[in-house]
C-alpha cells in the first residue's frame, strides 16, 4: 500500500479509486426497477469492449491511484470465461481488491471458479426469501435461491458476502425483518437500498420508496439495534447490527439521505464510456482513443474535472438512463 500512487482527486477534492465496470449490457433478468419488461436494444458486439480492452483501461488507470475494481452488467456472469477477465486484472499492479455484483444465478456453479481467478468479495441481489415473488420481481424463472447462492459464495471464500435489497413498498416490504433475521447465525450483510425510480420503470413510482429510516424501524422490531463499522468495502451503506450477531444490516440511501460528497467512483459502460455519476450526463469516451493507441490518462483527469458534486435524481434528472440496467448501479 505505501508504494501505491496516491488516488487522483475531482475537482471537488474527492479521492477516486474505485473504477465500477460494466461487462455487459446484457442481462438474464427483467427485473422491475432495473430494466423495462421488454429489455433494452442491446449493444453491438463490436462496440463492447473486450477483455483485453477493459483490462488495458485499467492497466492505464492504475497508475493514477485506481486500487479497487466491482465487475457489473446487466448481469456479468453471463458474459463467456469471466474468470478470464479476472484474473487478467487481478495481475495489474496496483489493483488491491476486485468485486462482483451478480443475481447469483451461476454462483453455485462458478464461485470456486472466480475465487481461484482472483475475485475477493461479492454482492448478490435478494430482493425476495419467496421463490414466486423471486419470479414476480425478476420477471424471470431460473431458480434463484439467494441463499444458496450466498451459502454457495462464502464457501468458495468470498467474503464478505453482501445481500442487496431494493425494499419496495407493497412488493416486498414485507420480508424485512426475515433479511434481517439471516444477519443472526450468517456471516453475510444485509444492505437495505431505497428503490431509485428512474429511467422506463412504469410500474414503480415514488409511493415504492421506502426510506431507510422506516427499514431500520421495521429491522429493529425483532431486536436492539446498533450502530457499526460493517465490513471492508467500497460502497456507501451505513450498517448495524444486532447484539451477538455474525452478520449486519447496512442501508443505501440515494432518496432519503444522500452521500456524494464522499464518493470515490466513476463507472466504464460495456462501450467504453467513463460515466462519472450514476445519474449525471457527464462523461468521457474511452474506447476510441484505447483502440487508437492513446494514452488514457489525460482523458480520465479531464473526466474528473466534470464530476459532479453530486448528483439530481431528487430532481428526476438521470442523465439520459432509460435503465439502472445500463451501468450496473
Amino acid at each position: 500500500m505505501s508504494d501505491a500512487a496516491a488516488p487522483a482527486r475531482d475537482q471537488f477534492g474527492r479521492a477516486i479509486e474505485y473504477l465500477r465496470i460494466s461487462v455487459t449490457d446484457r442481462c438474464n433478468f427483467r427485473c422491475l426497477y432495473c430494466m423495462p419488461s421488454e429489455g433494452l436494444p442491446w449493444l453491438p458486439r463490436a462496440e463492447i469492449l473486450s477483455y483485453e480492452e477493459i483490462a488495458g483501461v485499467v492497466a492505464q488507470l492504475a497508475p493514477l491511484g485506481l486500487r479497487r475494481i466491482r465487475l457489473t452488467g446487466g448481469e456479468p456472469t453471463i458474459r463467456p470465461q469471466l474468470e478470464r477477465l479476472i484474473a487478467m486484472l487481478a495481475a495489474i499492479e496496483g489493483v488491491e481488491d476486485i468485486a462482483l455484483s451478480t443475481n447469483g444465478v451461476r454462483l453455485e456453479e462458478r464461485a470456486d471458479v472466480y475465487r481461484a481467478a482472483g475475485l475477493r468479495r461479492v454482492n448478490i441481489s435478494a430482493d425476495s426469501l419467496r421463490a414466486e415473488r423471486i419470479v414476480k420481481i425478476a420477471r424471470r424463472d431460473l431458480g434463484l435461491d439467494p441463499v444458496r447462492a450466498a451459502r454457495a459464495a462464502s464457501d468458495a471464500g468470498l467474503g464478505p458476502v453482501k445481500l442487496n435489497v431494493v425494499v419496495l413498498r407493497g412488493i416486498n416490504d414485507d420480508e424485512i425483518a426475515d433479511f434481517a433475521r439471516l444477519t443472526i447465525d450468517n456471516p453475510w450483510h444485509v444492505r437495505f437500498i431505497e428503490l431509485m425510480p428512474v429511467g422506463e420503470l412504469r410500474e414503480l413510482t415514488w409511493d415504492h420508496v421506502v426510506p431507510s429510516d422506516e427499514v431500520l424501524a421495521r429491522a429493529g422490531a425483532i431486536g436492539r439495534l446498533e450502530a457499526v463499522a460493517g465490513p471492508g468495502g467500497n460502497g456507501p451503506a451505513a450498517y448495524h447490527a444486532f447484539a451477538g450477531a455474525r452478520g449486519t444490516i447496512g442501508v443505501i440511501t440515494p432518496m432519503s439521505h444522500t452521500y456524494c460528497a464522499s464518493c470515490n467512483r466513476v463507472r466504464l459502460t460495456a462501450d467504453g464510456r467513463l460515466r462519472t455519476c450514476l445519474f449525471g450526463d457527464h462523461e468521457v469516451p474511452l474506447r476510441d482513443a484505447l483502440r487508437a493507441g492513446e494514452p488514457l490518462a489525460p482523458l480520465f483527469r479531464r473526466a474528473l474535472e466534470g464530476k459532479p458534486r453530486e448528483h439530481a435524481l431528487l430532481q428526476m434528472r438521470v442523465g439520459g438512463l432509460r435503465a439502472l440496467s445500463q451501468v450496473g448501479g
